[in-house]
């Protein structure tokens, strides 16, 4: 049976996964119930995370599938993938055009040498452009510096929602075959009698855990052929080799994995047998074979501190509390998330290094819903020293937002050391490019919700390291710290809510140094919301009024991660997200200033 293996890259909502569940509904491999995006938290948030595997069976050819991630924060997962297959569908949106995120996954798809099918998707929107739009992407190929043979593109029109695709925008279709057509047309076999006859080279893309067989690498089988019980050697990115035994072999047979007993070139399996395995690592038949090229990443460009919960709620929540359990699942995390590094260097905390704000709130949103109890400190982006040069990450960042809203977004782009590089308004609506730096974006997101009134849509995109731009003017909010233990009233809280915005509501338990609010003039301000109203016998006109509070803004990790000052920490447990002072009474704060100023 002949193999064709491709990925589907595409900016954030622009339909792969969408496009990856039609084309297993119409090729008989799952129901109208299954989805790609199966995690907890993708089904939450309505995006992918993992990149994951699955197969379709069409005209008697095995097409192996990868569905990845769209948001810039997880391309370590795209970057990984694009090795492994031999052609990548570029989903485009037929209104929105190509994204920050499109030109991110096309330029590392082209600097492989691959050649893309471009699917123009969603043209039932009563706004899609779709003739425009292949203008814009032949523009983007040829920006990115796209060879002759990679400008030949072939384009195909869809709409995965509604399950039909077309050559040609008149043509009558109610169905995908025409996109499975040309996949069969375009992409070259995976497989041959000659690849199969050499020796065994396989090399892990992916990782996965099974509770009965233990770690399981996700391979494609470059040549040769690999068995049950086979013996092969191991080699590390460090040139040392190690002798294992292939316990299991599974196919991907739709969302299921299929067992068999031998896979061939050309092929993406699931090995076990083989327990520390690491992702780039090369699988051979013998020690004497040379290696395959390493999988290459991405530098993170955040970096923040990981902490044990030492606050006095500390171990009331959580299951896993010590600085051991932290370790050991930090360690775990590091086999499967690449686009991640820690440093367990020191013992009171662990530094981590991510991609983004994104890819370190899920990781914590993971250890959260685990039964993990953590704090952690405000992000920091990491200076790099390029040639001599102090550097520092820079964003693209594309802002659509209607035309009346664009000039307070310029202003605070502007504030932030952000550069307008391109503006173009159609139909009321206003696309802004800036080049910004990663100091300048942090904790803009939750301003830029607010100016834009909810109807503003920011991507942001690495774009590379820059020269240091200097000190950058931000709107830093004062904390409104609680003095004291107990349960807040609504008597002391309705009084503090005109100094700014809470983040607690009535009986909530605080304690000293935990921040329950924001003060806009930019001072911290310590209160105390346990005060009660002073009863007594006697009446009097207005002691009676009604207390009406504001709803509180609740406290999410990202949200946390954006607002917290650089003397706080975020106290993360399975039942709350709390913001608290590093140093939790007035006078360990004041002495811990006056040591800063010295």
């Amino acid at each position: 049976m002949e193999i064709r293996n491709i990925a589907i890259i595409a900016h954030v909502d622009h339909g792969k996964t969408t496009l990856t569940d039609a084309l297993m509904r119409q090729t008989g491999m799952s129901s109208d119930e299954v989805s790609m995006d199966s995690n907890a938290l993708e089904q939450e948030r309505g995006i992918t995370i993992y990149s994951k595997n699955t197969s379709v069976f069409y005209k008697d050819t095995k097409i192996n599938i990868v569905d990845t991630p769209g948001h810039a924060d997880f391309s370590s997962e795209v970057e990984r993938i694009l090795r492994s297959i031999d052609c990548v569908l570029l989903l485009v949106d037929a209104q929105e055009g190509p994204m920050p995120q499109t030109k991110f996954v096309l330029k590392k798809s082209l600097e492989l040498g691959l050649k893309p099918i471009v699917v123009i998707n969603k043209i039932d929107k009563p706004a899609a452009q779709p003739k425009e739009v292949v203008e814009m992407v032949y523009e983007l190929f040829l920006d990115l510096g796209a060879s002759d043979e990679q400008l030949e593109f072939p384009v195909i029109y869809a709409a995965s929602k509604q399950g039909f695709a077309k050559k040609e925008l008149n043509d009558e279709s109610d169905n995908l075959d025409p996109l499975l057509d040309l996949i069969m047309e375009h992409v070259a076999p995976a497989s041959s009698p000659e690849a199969s006859d050499l020796p065994l080279l396989a090399q892990p893309f992916n990782l996965a855990y099974d509770n009965f067989l233990g770690r399981c690498a996700v391979c494609r089988i470059y040549q040769g052929k690999i068995k049950s019980a086979q013996n092969v050697f191991v080699e590390t990115l460090a040139g040392k080799t190690r002798p294992r035994r292939i316990t299991k072999l599974f196919t991907f047979k739709g969302v299921g994995r299929e067992e068999v007993q031998e896979a061939e070139a050309g092929d993406i399996i699931m090995v076990a047998g083989l327990p520390n395995i690491y992702i780039g690592e090369t699988i051979g038949e013998n020690a004497e074979q040379s290696a395959l090229p390493a999988i290459k990443i991405d530098e993170p460009t955040i970096a923040l501190n990981f902490l044990v919960n030492n606050s006095p709620f500390a171990g009331k929540e959580g299951k896993f509390v010590t600085n051991r359990q932290l370790k050991e699942r930090l360690e775990k995390e590091l086999e499967i998330n690449v686009g991640l590094k820690i440093d367990f260097s020191e013992t009171n905390f662990y530094r981590v290094f991510g991609r983004g704000e994104l890819h370190v709130a899920i990781l914590l949103e993971n250890l959260r819903r685990e039964g993990y109890e953590l704090q952690v400190s405000q992000p920091q982006v990491i200076i790099k020293d390029i040639d001599g040069v102090k550097s520092e990450p820079f964003e693209e960042v594309t802002i659509d937002v209607p035309e009346a809203l664009s000039g307070v977004v310029i202003e605070k782009m502007s504030k932030r050391k952000g550069r307008m590089s391109n503006f173009k308004t159609e139909n009321g609506q206003s696309r802004i490019i800036f080049d910004i730096p990663t100091r300048g974006l942090l904790g803009y997101r939750n301003e830029f919700i607010v100016d834009t009134k909810g109807e503003g849509i920011l991507c942001a995109q690495l774009s590379g390291f820059q020269p240091y731009v200097g000190e950058i003017e931000k709107n830093e909010l004062g904390s409104m710290v609680s003095m004291i233990v107990g349960k807040a009233l609504a008597f002391a809280l309705w009084n503090l809510q005109e100094r700014g915005v809470l983040y607690i509501s009535p009986n909530t338990q605080v304690y000293e140094g935990m921040v329950i609010g924001n003060v806009s003039k930019g001072n911290d301000l310590t209160v105390n919301p346990i005060k009660g109203k002073q009863l007594t016998n006697v009446r009097a006109s207005g002691s009676d009024e009604a207390i009406q509070l504001i709803p509180p803004m609740p406290l999410t990790i990202e949200t946390g991660l954006g607002m917290m000052n650089g003397d706080e920490y975020l106290e993360i447990t399975p039942l709350n997200i709390r913001l608290r002072k590093q140093f939790l009474t007035e006078i360990d704060r004041q002495r811990a200033k006056r040591v800063k100023t010295e």
